[in-house]
Order: C-alpha cells, then sequence, then structure tokens
C-alpha cells in the first residue's frame, strides 16, 4: 500500500520541513494550508522537482467542516490517508494570564487543540489502521510558558493528554500515536508572538547552547510514523536540546 500523509500547516517551519523530507521517503503528501497559498505551492513545487507526489488543500482545521473537506480531497487526489501529521498551531502575543481574554484563550484552543482532535476523529473515520498519527505539541506543556504563553503551553498539554489517551484506543487496531515537543526551534512562529529573535535570546542558556532546526524536529517526526518505531506508541518525544 502506498504511504499517504496529511500534514497540516505544511506551508512554513516544522510542517514544510516535514512535508519534504517524508516525501523524500517515498510518503505521497497532502500539503495542508490555511491561507498562504503561495508557501504551500512552493513546498509541492520542490517536492515535484525532485520526483516525489504532493498536492496542496487548503483548509482552516480548525474548523469541522473544512476537516472533513480536506480528507475527502485529499483522498479523492491521493487514495488513502494511513498516515497523519497534525502540525497546525496557533500563538499570539507574549503576556501573562493575567492580561489574556477569554476569547484569545479559545481561539488558541480551537487553532490547537481542536484541530489536533478533529484531524485525528476524520482520519480514523476513514483508516481505523494499521497506521500512524504523530501530533506536534510543545515543551511548553511541560515547563508552562510562565509570562509569555500559558495558553498556548495549556493547548499543548491538552494535545499531549488526547495523544496517550488516544493511542491506548487505537492500539489494537495498528494504530500508532505519538507527539513530539519541540523547544526552541528557529521558525516564523516567534514573530507571531511578537518576538522574532527570541531562540537567539534564550538558546544560550540551554545545555546545547543552541536553538534546534526544523528539520531536526522533522526528522523525529519521520521515525515516530516509519516502521523504526513500529513498536512505540503514546510517546511524547522531547526535541528541545536538554531542556
Amino acid at each position: 500500500m502506498e504511504k499517504v500523509v496529511i500534514v497540516t500547516g505544511a506551508s512554513r517551519g516544522i510542517g514544510a520541513a516535514t512535508a519534504k523530507l517524508l516525501a523524500s521517503q517515498g510518503y505521497a503528501v497532502v500539503v495542508n494550508y490555511r491561507s498562504n497559498h503561495s508557501r504551500a505551492s512552493q513546498v509541492v513545487a520542490e517536492i515535484q522537482s525532485l520526483g516525489g507526489r504532493a498536492v496542496a488543500i487548503q483548509a482552516d482545521v480548525s474548523e469541522e467542516s473544512q476537516v472533513v473537506k480536506l480528507f475527502e480531497q485529499a483522498q479523492a487526489k491521493l487514495g488513502t490517508i494511513n498516515y497523519l501529521v497534525n502540525n497546525a498551531g496557533i500563538l499570539f502575543q507574549q503576556t501573562r494570564l493575567i492580561d489574556i481574554d477569554l476569547e484569545r484563550l479559545n481561539r488558541v484552543m480551537q487553532g490547537n487543540l481542536n484541530s489536533c482532535f478533529l484531524c485525528c476523529r476524520e482520519y480514523l473515520r476513514r483508516h481505523p489502521g494499521p497506521g500512524a498519527i504523530v501530533n506536534v505539541s510543545s515543551v511548553a506543556a511541560r515547563i508552562g510558558a510562565p509570562f509569555e504563553y500559558i495558553d498556548y503551553a495549556a493547548s499543548k498539554g491538552a494535545i499531549d493528554t488526547l495523544t496517550k489517551g488516544l493511542a491506548l484506543e487505537v492500539a489494537a487496531q495498528g494504530v500508532r500515536v505519538n507527539a513530539v515537543r519541540p523547544g526552541l526551534i528557529y521558525t516564523e512562529m516567534h514573530a507571531d508572538g511578537g518576538e522574532p529573535g527570541r531562540v537567539d535570546r534564550i538558546a544560550p542558556n540551554l545545555p546545547m547552547q543552541r536553538g534546534g532546526e526544523a528539520s531536526e524536529v522533522a526528522q523525529t517526526i519521520a521515525w515516530l510514523l516509519s516502521e523504526s518505531a513500529s513498536y512505540v506508541t503514546g510517546n511524547l518525544v522531547d526535541v528541545a536540546g536538554g531542556r
């Protein structure tokens, strides 16, 4: 059976790096994006230029109806989806909890947790197994992100719990469910939070004294999807330079 994977939020950062790496390993890749068609098309073009199979499909995966359409279109274009990488996520300006309103919290939960839940559910409704899911969490789930992104950290903590519970539900079906928890990685998301240079500011304090690259997270995701990790499920794998 051909390996077909959806990578959500794949127009940039960890998602783009993962899509390109998986394509190089023989996966047919659905490059999901919310709004940046140009960037998603660039990822697809790069994959195709190297002989890989990929399509870009727009969907806001925090919206239930759009997740359903994403899977319908993906299956029509590439066939049965037997792998899933839940990478899409959002965060907002760095601030303390006392200054976070409920609207922001709800948006963060919808963008991070709801999207992961909806994609896992739709995947399993269409493909009960065997296969593999990797959820992209964050080391923030463990450290709490005080004074910066407590709401984001809380949403990622919920993803960790979802990963653990779902792994137990579907293990007997041959579906493995794991999560990676990136630490300080050089991506554009830090600019979304108002501090583009955040990695360089904090990196000297890490045990490895450097920030990570999106490609390093992608390598871990690819391993968790692969048969090399065939006896690994329900795990939360930190990719955080020792933090």
